[in-house]
């Protein structure tokens, strides 16, 4: 899954700590999510869509696995 985590929180002027603090995360969380090592639980994306107050779906891009 792809997302836009990093781009969003440049936008905003914060570092990794600074969200991760807000999002009571580790700022090692925030760098895995941008870098795409690591998907969040349901639970961490939604408090990232809060926090930014936009719908998961403009935060994470799902792609279908080719078969």
């Amino acid at each position: 899954m792809k997302n836009r985590l990093e781009a969003l929180r440049k936008e905003r002027g914060l570092k990794q700590e600074d969200l991760a603090k807000a999002l009571e995360v580790s700022r090692q969380t925030i760098g895995s999510l941008e870098n795409g090592r690591y998907n969040p639980s349901i639970q961490l994306a939604f408090r990232i869509a809060r926090y930014f107050e936009m719908p998961i779906e403009d935060i994470f891009i799902y792609e279908e696995e080719e078969k």
